[in-house]
């Protein structure tokens, strides 16, 4: 159940280039407006996580929240949304999620230092499948072309959602998933004002359809995308978690191409494929109860 959730909420997650496109605000602005949306929904959501939690029986003590993770996963992902949004602004819609995508190269490589988790062979090896399968996903994509700059955003952005996995499952030890996302989105959004106000020229879209498409953003990329994210970050370990993400790039080749008419061809078949076996490989025989 977990695995699907997590299935669910990168495909959540993939739509989000469509939304930004068309949110009629700059960069930073979308991204700082995807965080504030999102937060009466995942209020809504910790309030009935925390009535749900008064009425059962405690069996066992729960562990403290951690605070600093949780801060620590809002900046993260502050900086990851920020650069995301660049990267989605200065390159295809496939360019900047690959390299986005590559998030479980660092969580992979930082898992065992950072958060004492270490990571198996299977999901190595399912890593080293969907790699060059999400990098098939691109090579027909608008021929494979796109800005420099906006490739290297990517690639930043990647680094910035690897560190926030590995927080973010520190964090979910000691708190709910809609609680833990609430209270690191808060953080977010605190980190993206201020950067929003100094870089764009605008916060307010110049048009319903910028509205509705930053409201889009917020409740179904975030509230939805992020918080199925952590309801699986409860019971999966961080490096599989992150390795789901390449589904990402499966979906958003397939929704540049609906809303975006970026091609679609063979190749990118292939290199879905490839992320799905992989995925496939790396699953974890025994996956415990979301909670």
């Amino acid at each position: 159940m977990a695995v699907v959730l997590l299935i669910l909420g990168a495909a959540c997650m993939a739509i989000s280039p469509v939304f930004v496109r068309n949110a009629d605000v700059g960069s930073f602005t979308s991204a700082f407006w995807r965080a504030l949306t999102s937060l009466p929904l995942l209020a809504l959501w910790a309030g009935l996580e925390l009535r749900a939690a008064r009425r059962r029986p405690a069996k066992a003590p729960k562990k403290p929240l951690d605070h600093r993770a949780v801060v620590l996963a809002g900046v993260f992902f502050a900086g990851d949304l920020a650069f995301w949004h660049l990267a989605i602004m200065h390159t295809t819609i496939a360019n900047a999620t690959f390299f986005a995508c590559l998030a479980p190269l660092w969580v992979a490589l930082l898992s065992q230092v950072t958060i004492g988790e270490s990571v198996s062979k299977r999901t190595f090896g399912g890593l080293a499948v969907c790699v060059p399968g999400a990098a098939l996903l691109i090579v027909h994509s608008d021929g494979g072309t796109g800005s420099p700059l906006g490739d290297v955003f990517g690639l930043i952005t990647s680094l910035f959602f690897g560190l926030y996995f590995l927080a973010m499952r520190r964090a979910r030890g000691g708190s709910g998933a809609g609680t833990t996302t609430l209270l690191s989105t808060v953080i977010t959004v605190a980190v993206l004002f201020p950067v929003a106000l100094v870089s764009d020229d605008a916060l307010l879209p110049h048009s319903l359809s910028g509205a509705l498409n930053l409201a889009a953003l917020g409740i179904v990329s975030h509230a939805g995308g992020q918080g199925l994210l952590s309801v699986a970050l409860g019971v999966l370990s961080a490096a599989f978690s992150s390795l789901v993400i390449f589904i990402e790039a499966v979906a958003a080749a397939a929704f540049g191409w609906i809303f975006a008419g970026e091609a679609l061809g063979p190749t990118q078949i292939v290199g879905g494929s490839l992320i799905l076996l992989g995925i496939f490989f790396a699953r974890p025989r025994r996956v415990a109860t979301v909670s």
